[in-house]
C-alpha cells in the first residue's frame, strides 16, 4: 500500500494519521488478548485461573461515608466528588459541614 503522501492533501493526511494510529492500538489490543489466553491456558494447566495467581485487585477502594443527612440517615456523602443536593441546600440556609458530620 505504496502511498505518494506528498500529493495528499492535509485533510487526507490527518484521516491517513488517524487510520494508522486506529491500526495500532487495534494491533497492541489483539496482542494483548493472545498473551492473555496464552497465560489463562498456562495458568489451568496447573490447575488455576489467571486471577488467582496474579491477583484482582479494585481499582479504587471505596471510600467511607463521613457526613450524613439527619432527615434521611440512608443519605450520606463521603466527602469526595460533587455534594449532594441534600448537603448544599443546608449549607446555602446557614448550616455548618461540621453539622453533619459522622462521628
Amino acid at each position: 500500500m505504496a502511498k505518494d503522501l506528498d500529493k495528499l492533501s492535509l485533510d487526507e493526511l490527518k484521516q491517513l494519521r488517524k487510520d494508522v494510529e486506529a491500526a495500532i492500538s487495534s494491533y497492541h489490543e489483539r496482542e494483548k488478548a493472545k498473551a492473555r489466553a496464552a497465560l489463562e491456558e498456562k495458568a489451568k494447566e496447573y490447575g488455576f485461573s489467571l486471577d488467582e495467581i496474579v491477583g484482582k485487585k479494585s481499582r479504587r477502594a471505596k471510600s467511607s461515608p463521613k457526613y450524613r443527612n439527619p432527615d434521611n440517615a440512608a443519605e450520606t456523602w463521603s466527602g469526595r466528588g460533587r455534594r449532594p443536593n441534600w448537603l448544599d441546600e443546608a449549607l446555602k440556609k446557614g448550616a455548618k459541614l461540621e453539622d453533619f458530620r459522622i462521628r
